[in-house]
């Protein structure tokens, strides 16, 4: 039983920062439900308001993949960063065997951009600019 106590004893304070936590955002949100304006009377309260620019055309919008393949890209490449810096920052424990690992990092980085760059997809430009600019080559 004394062990069963000291467990509840450790969780306690975690029990009270969530009950803390859900507390104070049911008093937020109920606070700006009872006390927030209620009128609708301008249909233009329902337009999306962005830095005064009336907004113009329809909300969807066709993206190129080419921007999703480069966020992902950035994403990926951005957290190798985080992984190098943590590298670093254990640079003497992690001594000779941690710098070769990292080399290995590094040049697997290294071969994965330009395996991207030959296969294209770090190209920008469509298809269309590509036919036209090696057509101009010949």
């Amino acid at each position: 039983m004394n062990a069963e106590t000291n467990h509840v004893q450790n969780l306690l304070p975690l029990i009270i920062y969530f009950g803390a936590c859900l507390s104070i955002t049911a008093v937020m949100l109920g606070g700006a439900y009872l006390l927030g304006q209620r009128h609708r009377a301008k249909t233009a309260a329902d337009e999306p308001f962005e830095s005064g620019v009336v907004p113009t055309g329809g909300v969807h919008i066709r993206f190129f993949v080419h921007f999703y393949l480069l966020a992902i890209f950035f994403v990926i490449f951005d957290m190798e960063t985080v992984f190098l810096f943590a590298w670093s920052v254990a640079l003497e424990e992690s001594g000779w065997s941690g710098f070769i690992e990292a080399l290995i990092f590094i040049s697997i980085l290294i071969a994965t951009l330009i395996y991207l760059s030959a296969i294209g997809a770090l190209d920008w430009r469509t298809r269309r600019q590509r036919i036209d600019t090696s057509n101009n080559i010949r």
